[in-house]
């Protein structure tokens, strides 16, 4: 597999780098309202909203970063994927639209915390799945007419989609009970592990039965990770996600706190290297390549001298908030 680090690949990594962002940061966040109803209403459930609310909001910084740099940078990508993923788009937002008036209303409502509750969890549970669901849509290919979308209104909803939305569920709850085993304590920290095992164990299972159903989705993405010499490269792939696994469960067997969490990142890091192996260089997955799908040379590199400012004051606030609100946090905040 040959790359050429042109303005288009450069553009795709960074691209790339904002969605893998918002999957580290706002998954976890996600997978606390996943996992929510699991959590004990009153204090459990107050400790775990007090653990993402410095940071919560500011997660999602990467999601506009990765869809308008999309709309820019390979605008003909994004007038094909976008209309063949409205409905899971959609929902995604309506998602986390509830997700977001919830985690507010629930503080200054008392009287329906309930309702907000609720609502908190199932726009989580939605936003996740439609993600997943989005992934998987792509991911299976999208037909194309001309310049543009050429299939259906319910193309994306096929078994595979919903096996990927199912996935990225799994996945998200994982991070968020290895985030909430991280920075909470006594009840909320114990139901944390106990969470972290079972979801580990589902995590791996869903990671195996995607990863052995892509390579039947096309050709190329068979050839792409079989044939060699890729296999050489790719074959680490696998060995690193049982090797990643073993050292999850070690982790937790010795009552480690934050090892759980970082690795399961690296397990999220290496499902997100397998998904570029098997559609790089292309963009719509079979169909359209960065390179016939990126925008003038111009518009790129007027952009990108943007993006050398932003993208570094964007990590800086980001790590700032971090570390300010370090550290285990309790029902009445950080501590």
């Amino acid at each position: 597999m040959s790359v050429s680090f042109d303005l288009a690949t450069v553009w795709a990594l960074l691209i790339a780098f904002a969605i893998f962002a918002y999957v580290v940061m706002d998954g976890f966040d996600l997978g606390i309202g996943v996992l929510f109803p699991t959590l004990q209403a009153g204090e459990e459930r107050d400790t775990a909203m007090n653990s993402v609310a410095p940071v919560w909001d500011g997660n999602e910084t990467w999601l506009v970063l990765g869809g308008g740099g999309l709309m820019a940078a390979f605008p003909l990508a994004y007038a094909i994927i976008l209309p063949a993923l409205y409905a899971p788009l959609i929902a995604m937002l309506l998602g986390l639209i509830f997700r977001g008036v919830a985690f507010e209303f629930r503080w200054r409502d008392p009287a329906h915390r309930p309702f907000w509750d609720v609502a908190f969890a199932g726009g989580s549970l939605v936003a996740t799945f439609a993600q997943g669901v989005a992934l998987g849509a792509l991911l299976q290919g999208i037909a194309v007419s001309g310049r543009g979308y050429g299939g259906g209104w319910y193309d994306w909803l096929t078994p595979f989609s919903l096996l990927t939305g199912f996935s990225l569920v799994v996945g998200y709850a994982l991070l968020g009970s290895t985030w909430l085993l991280m920075r909470t304590e006594g009840s909320t920290r114990d139901h944390a592990r106990r969470m972290s095992f079972r979801f580990a164990i589902a995590t791996i299972a869903c990671i195996a039965a995607v990863s052995a159903a892509t390579p039947f989705l096309d050709k190329a993405y068979a050839q792409r990770w079989f044939a060699f010499p890729n296999i050489l490269f790719t074959g680490l792939v696998p060995l690193l996600v049982v090797a990643g696994t073993a050292l999850f469960f070690r982790a937790l067997a010795r009552g480690a706190e934050r090892a759980p969490f970082l690795i399961a990142l690296g397990l999220f890091l290496l499902s997100f290297i397998g998904l570029g192996i098997s559609i790089f260089p292309d963009i719509v997955p079979g169909r359209v390549t960065i390179w016939e799908a990126a925008s003038p040379r111009s518009s790129q590199i007027f952009m990108l001298v943007g993006a050398a400012v932003l993208i570094p004051m964007i990590l800086a606030y980001t790590a700032y908030a971090y570390w300010v609100f370090r550290g285990k946090v309790g029902a009445e905040g950080y501590h």
